[in-house]
């Protein structure tokens, strides 16, 4: 595992300002917000996509102002998402603590959520800059977009990898290609880098995810959320894709029945990654994840030699060894 110190090293004094001014842009003098507020910044997670803008930056050039409001507007536009996300979801807990709607409800989490996004968008007109704009408007929409995505797939009981790649691509790859290819604008690179940076944040995009869907199918993964939980909203991702490709079709067809009768008691659940595990679904996963990661390398290693982009490389490889 990379310790998070050593990929922060390059960018430690910029890190902690956006720390700072993250923690500032979220002020309010409504008491039941600020009370969600406080929550949401008790509750922050790794803060990977702001890390990964500040380091891109680094790597292009240098971390400017903007850069730092740039990490700052898709933090907030990411909060919003996953504020809104377990609303739809109705997920009780988040990172190992209770979410906001489990604390608040329904209502007062939808306006925090939507609180946080016009504090993105507010940010992102304040970096004057029509391109850093039009890339986060269009990232509005692809979140937008993939999370229905994923419902309808749910929904319809939607057994294709491919359609499991838009959704992942939508909900996530392009979260991250957005933030290296912002934090590449901000440093003032050249369109050949810019486009380069976006492609390494799109491929680091796709290890997040797919690592993220194989928690799901161990216990002792403490990712804050019980096991087997995409399953039981219907998600059928890449590990249980592959295994009902490949699995025994009397096997394959029972777990097809339960999934499609959306019959997801806590033994079917334990079936379906029983199943998932026994035909090979985890190291499927796995080795496509690993495909994107050398992917991503490949295109960071065409970029100048810097502290910034061994930053990246570490920040690459904690994406596909992280624990949780």
């Amino acid at each position: 595992m990379k310790d998070r110190s050593k990929i922060e090293q390059p960018v430690a004094v910029e890190f902690k300002r956006f720390n700072d001014e993250f923690a500032a842009s979220l002020r309010s003098e409504t008491n039941r917000l600020q009370s969600a507020i406080d929550q949401i910044l008790n509750a922050s997670g790794k803060h990977v996509r702001p890390l990964l803008v500040l380091l891109t930056a680094k790597a292009c050039g240098q971390v400017t102002d903007n850069t730092i409001n740039s990490a700052v507007l898709l933090e907030l536009l990411h909060t919003a998402t996953l504020i809104h996300d377990d609303v739809i979801d109705e997920t009780k807990q988040r990172r190992g603590v209770p979410s906001l709607n489990a604390i608040f409800d329904n209502r007062i989490s939808v306006l925090v959520g939507d609180y946080v996004l016009s504090t993105a968008l507010i940010r992102s007109i304040q970096t004057g800059n029509l391109q850093i704009i039009g890339i986060v408007s269009n990232l509005g929409r692809d979140l937008s977009e993939g999370e229905i995505k994923q419902l309808e797939t749910a929904e319809e009981s939607i057994i294709d990898e491919s359609c499991y790649m838009q959704v992942i691509r939508k909900k996530t790859a392009m979260l991250l290609s957005a933030c290296a290819e912002i934090g590449s604008i901000s440093a003032g690179a050249s369109g050949e880098m810019v486009e380069k940076c976006r492609e390494f944040g799109e491929y680091l995009g796709y290890c997040f995810q797919i690592k993220d869907d194989i928690f799901d199918y161990f216990k002792e993964a403490n990712i804050g959320k019980p096991t087997g939980n995409d399953i039981r909203e219907g998600k059928v991702t890449l590990p249980l894709l592959h295994a009902l490709q490949t699995g025994r079709r009397e096997e394959a067809e029972h777990c097809l029945h339960i999934i499609n009768e959306k019959d997801f008691t806590t033994e079917n659940i334990d079936l379906l990654i029983d199943f998932a595990k026994a035909n090979g679904g985890i190291e499927y996963a796995e080795q496509r994840m690993q495909v994107y990661h050398d992917k991503a390398v490949e295109v960071l290693m065409t970029l100048p030699e810097s502290e910034a982009r061994e930053g990246l490389l570490l920040l690459a490889d904690y994406i596909v060894e992280r624990r949780k």
